[in-house]
């Protein structure tokens, strides 16, 4: 299966556009220090859960409204697939951007592996209320070679994230990782090799790709691309932490915040303190309970319902 997953993402990349990428729309990497930060794990389309953890994060009220002030929220991607959601959620955050900033407030939601997946166009993991959900979305008046590809009731949510889709386009406007004063956050994982590469360049790339500028990075496509590695949060062992240690290091960072890795009984931490695996599971596919990760200077807690 994971194999198949390869072939399929390398044919989606590399059968669309090709040729050099223009450079993507500016956003930064590196943010200042926030005296209060909160980061929400893997989400996957399950609107209740989401404002479960907003609430918790002290983020909204119950009108959805922001109530954070000059909060740092940062949701570390897979808000897509596995529920039937996803449009309410990616709009949630959307218009949360938007209130958050009028009183200094910040939200980030990064790019992970199943939004990667859906602009490529791998749809195994969309439920059927995911495919009926964006049947409003988008209009669909012309058949081109992609599109003949799906079935009829599949169009709607290919056309809206397919690289330069609606939705791909609210993607394009996020980044993949994000460096919040010493704390690192992004999906799966943060390797050597993707500093090297450089993160800016990776964030860039990323959009270019989305926004339907540019082709699929090779990257992408890699297990231990920084949506994919597990490397910091299953079977974590001594030799991954002084590789942690080696990228924090590099980064001028403490700790790193990834999601991916379903934790559903909470929250967990390897290598001293140095990362923080914050997929709860608190989507109703994997049955967890919202939890959310507050982070105050050097002070870390987990923050739970109970």
């Amino acid at each position: 299966m994971r194999r198949f997953l390869w072939i399929f993402l390398l044919l989606a990349c590399f059968g669309g556009l090709i040729g050099a990428a223009p450079a993507g729309d500016e956003i930064p990497l590196r943010f200042p220090p926030a005296p209060r930060i909160v980061a929400i794990g893997d989400l996957h389309g399950d609107l209740e859960a989401t404002r479960r953890a907003l609430r918790l994060a002290g983020a909204i009220n119950d009108e959805d409204q922001w109530i954070g002030g000059k909060l740092v929220l940062v949701q570390t991607g897979d808000q897509l697939d596995r529920g039937d959601d996803e449009q309410a959620v990616l709009d949630l955050f959307a218009r949360l951007a938007e209130e958050a900033a009028r009183p200094g407030g910040t939200v980030h939601a990064l790019n992970g592996n199943h939004e990667l997946m859906n602009v490529a166009l791998d749809l195994r993991y969309v439920t059927p209320g995911g495919f009926e959900d964006f049947q409003d979305a988008v209009t669909v008046t012309g058949i081109d070679s992609v599109l003949a590809g799906y079935e009829e009731w599949q169009r709607a949510r290919v056309a809206a994230f397919r690289p330069g889709g609606i939705y791909a386009k609210v993607l394009a406007r996020r980044n993949t990782v994000v460096i919040i004063g010493q704390n690192v956050f992004v999906h799966g994982g943060v390797l050597p090799e993707h500093v090297d590469y450089g993160l800016e360049r990776l964030n860039a790339e990323v959009r270019v790709w989305l926004a339907g500028d540019g082709p699929c990075p090779e990257w992408i496509l890699k297990r231990d691309s920084p949506v994919w590695t597990r490397r910091y949060s299953l079977d974590v062992d001594e030799s991954d932490c002084e590789m942690l240690a080696e990228v924090l290091i590099e980064l001028g960072a403490k700790r790193m915040i990834v999601g991916h890795t379903d934790h559903v009984k909470g929250i967990a931490s390897y290598c001293h303190g140095k990362v923080w695996c914050i997929d709860a599971g608190m989507s109703a596919h994997y049955g967890g309970e919202p939890q959310v990760l507050e982070i105050k200077g050097d002070t870390i807690r987990v923050l739970t319902e109970k």
